[in-house]
């Protein structure tokens, strides 16, 4: 019997992520980018607003309370708010300490491997969702100017765990009532929950997991790496989730200190 040889003309170019057409789905795929978008510019424009006010990031000792915002902690600035540094400042600068700290979590959010797959999506539309052609002819990856930068993303994780760890102790020291004792108000339990969500956005980091997990060609020889690796890996498929909420949660919490400061709201204590 004899064999019919078939073949497929493979032509390679054309439209990236796709023909000519843009997509053939006939669902809302482009509701997902929209909220994205919308979220992380409603966040930009939010935190840049706040960390130039340089006021109202503090409730003090005249309020019988200790609570800092976390975008002006550490307060390093020559221009902080009496109560609000931790003992050292930088003498030189006079401008808003927010403008000395945020470039570190910002930093490390936007070099995340999750956010950089929802900005990529949302803003480059790089691309915008499956099955939707790429909005781009050519695709250089993360090797040149700016994309490479986002192979410092390891460095920033480092220095957000620095500031998880200041921001913890914010929320110990928010216990602390001048004039009154120790106590629990609802901006003590503020501070907590933003601490907490920002260290399992941390530790469930790519970067955390490669941390414990990577280079191991042994766990057996490794028992406490293997130890951290098993609790983190479940974290790691919630990094999603956990970037959203500490990432809304800790403009709420600025928002909480800025009315407590400002006097439009009062900061109950609880017991």
């Amino acid at each position: 019997m004899a064999t019919v040889e078939s073949s497929t003309k493979v032509v390679l170019g054309g439209r990236r992520g796709g023909p000519d057409v843009t997509t053939l789905r006939q669902d809302r795929w482009w509701v997902q980018p929209v909220v994205t978008v919308s979220v992380l510019t409603a966040f930009i424009i939010y935190s840049t607003w706040a960390a130039f006010q340089n006021k109202n990031y503090y409730v003090g000792a005249t309020a019988h309370r200790d609570l800092i915002s976390p975008f002006y902690s550490p307060c390093l600035a020559n221009s902080c708010l009496p109560g609000s540094s931790h003992g050292f400042i930088l003498h030189g600068w006079n401008l808003s300490p927010a403008l000395l700290i945020l470039l570190f979590p910002l930093g490390f959010r936007m070099t995340c491997y999750y956010y950089r797959r929802s900005y990529y999506r949302a803003f480059w539309w790089s691309p915008p969702a499956c099955a939707v052609a790429d909005a781009h002819k050519t695709y250089s990856g993360e090797t040149r100017f700016p994309l490479i930068m986002q192979n410092l993303h390891r460095y920033f994780f480092y220095a957000g765990l620095a500031f998880n760890v200041m921001l913890t102790y914010d929320a110990f020291r928010a216990l602390r009532q001048p004039g009154l004792g120790w106590g629990v108000t609802i901006g003590t339990l503020v501070l907590f929950a933003n601490a907490t969500l920002l260290w399992m956005y941390s530790i469930s980091c790519h970067a955390c997991r490669h941390l414990f997990g990577g280079h191991v060609k042994s766990f057996k020889k490794h028992p406490f790496r293997y130890w951290f690796w098993k609790v983190m890996t479940p974290l790691n498929a919630k990094h999603m989730n956990l970037a959203w909420a500490s990432l809304l949660f800790v403009a709420f919490t600025d928002v909480y200190v800025r009315l407590v400061a400002s006097g439009a709201l009062t900061d109950y204590k609880l017991f």
